[in-house]
C-alpha cells in the first residue's frame, strides 16, 4: 500500500485520466497553497530559532551556487542533447534550476514519516534555491536577445512572487518567535499541515493527468529530459549533502530538492520575460512527468542512494 499522501495524488490522477468533474475552486487552490507556503517557512523558522550558528554559512553558500549552476547544466544538455530551440531551452532550465515547494513539502514528510534526522535550516535550502535559477534562465534568454524587460524586473518579480514571501515571512517569523511565540498558531499551520498537503497533491494529481494529455509529437526528447534529469541532478544534491555532513533526512530533501521542477514561481516570471517560450511545455515536463517521478518513486530513490553512498 502507498502512504496516505501519496494515495490522495493517485486519486485525483484517476479523477484527471477518467474526466471527473472533480475540481478545487480557484479560491480553495491559493488558500491551500497559501497555507503550505506559510507551514513550511514558520516550521523551518522555529526549527531555526536558538539554533544559528557560523557553520550553517558554508552550507548557505553552497546551496545557492547550486541554484545558479544547475540551469547552466539543464541548459547546456537541453540545447545539445535534447535538441530543443534556445528559448525553451532557457525556459526549461529555469524550470529545472529552481524548486517545487510541494516536492519539498512531501520530501519533509518523508523524512518524518521514516524518522530520518533533519537539520535545523533545511527549508533554508528551499528558499535559496527558488530564485537563482529564473534569474540565469531569463540571463540566457536575454543573451539570444529575447527577453523583455530588465534583468532588475524580472528579479523583482521572482523575489517577491507569493510563494517566496510567505516562505521567507514564515521563516522570519518562526525563527524570531520560535516555537513558544508560535505556539498559538501551530494548531493551524502545523498540526493541519498533512491535510492540506493532502488535498494539495489531490489537485496536483488533476492538474497532472490535465498535462499528461498535453503531449505532441516530438515530446519524447523532452520526456527523456524529464525522466532523466532528476535522479542525476539528485546524484549532484547528495554529493553536496555528504560533503557538507548533512543528516540523513536532509541529504533527501536537498537530493529532492536537486530534482524537482518549478511549476509555480517559475512558470509566473517566464510567461513574462520568456515571450517566445513555451511554458505549456515546461509544465508538461515540469508537472506532467517530473512531478509524479519524484513522487512516486524518486523520493524512495534518493534515500536509498544516499543509505548506500554513507557507507564509504
Amino acid at each position: 500500500m502507498p502512504d496516505i499522501l501519496i494515495a490522495f495524488f493517485l486519486l485525483g490522477l484517476l479523477a484527471g485520466l477518467i474526466r471527473s468533474d472533480l475540481a478545487l475552486s480557484g479560491g480553495a487552490h491559493d488558500l491551500i497553497g497559501i497555507m503550505l507556503m506559510m507551514a513550511i517557512g514558520l516550521k523551518g523558522g522555529m526549527a531555526m530559532s536558538g539554533q544559528l550558528h557560523p557553520d550553517m554559512l558554508l552550507t548557505v553558500l553552497t546551496v545557492l551556487a547550486l541554484g545558479f549552476t544547475v540551469p547552466l547544466l539543464c541548459y547546456a544538455a537541453l540545447r545539445s542533447l535534447a535538441r530543443i530551440d534556445g528559448a525553451n531551452s532557457a525556459s526549461l532550465a529555469a524550470h529545472y534550476g529552481s524548486v517545487s515547494a510541494g516536492t519539498f513539502a512531501i520530501a519533509m514528510a518523508y523524512a518524518d514519516h521514516h524518522n530520518l534526522m533533519l537539520s535545523p535550516d533545511t527549508t533554508l535550502h528551499l528558499v535559496l534555491l527558488e530564485v537563482p535559477a529564473i534569474i540565469v534562465g531569463v540571463l540566457l534568454y536575454k543573451y539570444q536577445g529575447g527577453a523583455t524587460g530588465t534583468t532588475a524586473s524580472v528579479v523583482r518579480e521572482a523575489v517577491t512572487g507569493r510563494g517566496v514571501v510567505l516562505m521567507i515571512g514564515g521563516l522570519l517569523l518562526g525563527l524570531f518567535y520560535g516555537e513558544a511565540g508560535a505556539g498559538k498558531i501551530a494548531p493551524l499551520f502545523i498540526a493541519l499541515f498533512p491535510g492540506f498537503l493532502a488535498l494539495f497533491l489531490l489537485e496536483a494529481g488533476i492538474s497532472t493527468a490535465k498535462y499528461l494529455r498535453e503531449w505532441r509529437p516530438g515530446y519524447w526528447r523532452l520526456v527523456g529530459f524529464a525522466l532523466l534529469a532528476p535522479p542525476l541532478l539528485a546524484l549532484i544534491g547528495l554529493a553536496a549533502a555528504l560533503m557538507l555532513d548533512l543528516p540523513a533526512g536532509s541529504a533527501v530533501v536537498l537530493a529532492t530538492l536537486m530534482a524537482s521542477a518549478s511549476y509555480i514561481a517559475a512558470p509566473a516570471a517566464v510567461r513574462h520575460a520568456m515571450p517566445q517560450a513555451n511554458v505549456g511545455m515546461a509544465l508538461f515536463a515540469a508537472l506532467g512527468v517530473t512531478f509524479p517521478f519524484n513522487v512516486l518513486v524518486g523520493i524512495p530513490l534518493y534515500n536509498a542512494a544516499f543509505q548506500w553512498l554513507a557507507r564509504f
